[in-house]
């Protein structure tokens, strides 16, 4: 496995970062708006150039000019200084580039020497390099006489600026070029034995509370006020002979309450841990019960191909009667149903309460993770299907599955071959994977199953 290098836009509100963030990414994910402060959300994308991949993060501006209370920018000089530091320091301390936005019509603005001089501040040097590189980058340059105005810039102390127009996309490619050049060397990541245990969710959820628990001993530190785990932590420990690498995360505000600076950053730490654990432990706040950010979360450790276990934290503060645990498991199921094969469990951090069983939970998924399921089994599980519910027509050509065979395990991956995989409708492939769960549960995890036609 080989990590990625990430990229960070970094800018003054309006400058075009969302814009090129879209640009480089190929698709439109961020919100794009001419109101300066559009971007509330961090959003992470996905970007080649060269045959080179890339992480690119976007992330809202800050504007120091902002003064009305109704604004959402509303902030004092002093607020100001201080989340235009978080932002560009995070940016530097976790981005392998960064690049300045500025804006080619405005001209420099003393909010672009504020964040020039917060990076240069920040950079260090190693082995004789200045890291992180910054590329200064002047947008909106979409005339001669705009890009003729771009040596002003050099008086930011950046360096030289590369003139470019994200809308129309002139100059990217003499920018990406010089970019990708200037990514470090990353070495090429050994698989170990420990097992990776994310514990993942919204701010205040109980996240640090349930590590200490585990550990048994104060690692993180604990607080009331949501969003106060900053990074992402690691705590390797022997669970009856068995390495785990317990990772504690910051808290995913839900969206539009991303605050600018530092705990955009932190979300994509959260991100980066999902991405390097086995089991994701998401933990939901009982007392707020299940949320669309809830989903959110398992949709983004799903789609990582991750197996999850939803700890439903703060029990003993819920009032209760014979029911309340089958009504709250009830309504899990019925906003997760598109992970129905995740297991649920009550919890209390705070009193202990079935805390002791999260371990043993979370193992057991791992071991799910890492069955086969033998070919033979396989395909009379393909073949029973097909008895019990013969595929329907769309085309006036009925799919036919032929034999299969688990490729892979991590997550468990079958590959079956049919007479055209573009006949299959992703309904009648939910239903061959829930005749596999049948007798395979894989408890927690994602099964992938991927079509082939016979003729290949």
């Amino acid at each position: 496995m080989t990590t990625k290098p990430v990229v960070a836009l970094v800018g003054r509100p309006n400058v075009g970062k969302s814009t090129l963030f879209n640009r480089l990414c190929g698709e439109m994910m961020a919100i794009v708006d001419e109101t300066p402060g559009t971007t509330r959300d961090r959003l992470t994308g996905e970007a080649e150039w060269n045959g080179v991949q890339f992480d690119v993060v976007d992330t809202g501006g800050i504007d120091p000019s902002a003064s009305s209370s109704k604004s959402p920018l509303s902030i004092g000089s002093a607020d100001f200084i201080k989340e235009i530091k978080a932002q560009a320091m995070m940016a530097v301390q976790e981005a392998d580039v960064v690049l300045f936005l500025v804006d080619a019509i405005s001209g420099v603005t003393p909010a672009d020497h504020e964040v020039a001089q917060i990076l240069r501040q920040n950079q260090k040097t190693i082995d004789g390099k200045v890291v992180p590189p910054i590329f200064l980058v002047v947008n909106k340059a979409d005339s001669d006489r705009q890009r003729n105005q771009a040596p002003e810039f050099y008086e930011l102390g950046i360096g030289e600026p590369y003139t470019i127009s994200a809308v129309h996309g002139t100059g990217t490619g003499d920018l990406l070029d010089d970019l990708v050049k200037s990514f470090p060397k990353f070495e090429e990541q050994v698989e170990d034995d420990i097992v990776g245990i994310a514990i993942v969710g919204k701010p205040n959820s109980g996240k640090s509370s349930l590590l200490n628990r585990l550990v048994g001993e104060e690692r993180s530190i604990v607080s009331p006020i949501a969003g106060t785990t900053r990074d992402a932590v690691d705590t390797v420990i022997d669970y009856n002979g068995i390495p785990v690498r317990l990772i504690d995360t910051a808290g995913i505000r839900r969206r539009g309450k991303i605050d600018p600076g530092v705990e955009k950053y932190s979300v994509v730490r959260t991100m980066r841990a999902i991405e390097r654990c086995h089991v994701a432990l998401l933990m939901i706040d009982a007392t707020t019960g299940i949320t669309a950010q809830d989903a959110h979360i398992v949709g983004y450790v799903k789609d990582a191909w991750k197996s999850t276990v939803v700890l439903v934290n703060k029990w003993d503060l819920v009032e209760k009667d014979n029911y309340t645990m089958q009504d709250f498991t009830a309504r899990i199921r019925t906003e997760l149903n598109f992970v129905d094969y995740v297991p649920i469990l009550f919890i209390s951090c705070k009193t202990g309460q079935r805390v002791d069983q999260v371990m043993p939970l979370a193992l057991k998924v791992q071991e799910e993770r890492l069955a086969r399921v033998t070919t033979g089994s396989l395909n009379r599980i393909i073949q029973a299907a097909q008895e019990l519910h013969a595929p329907a027509s769309h085309t006036g050509q009925p799919v036919k599955f032929y034999y299969g065979t688990q490729v892979r395990t991590d997550p468990p991956t079958f590959m079956i071959y049919c007479n055209n995989p573009k006949l299959a409708h992703f309904t009648y492939m939910r239903f061959m994977e829930n005749q596999i769960r049948k007798e395979y549960p894989f408890t927690g995890t994602p099964i992938r199953i991927v079509l082939k036609s016979r003729h290949d």
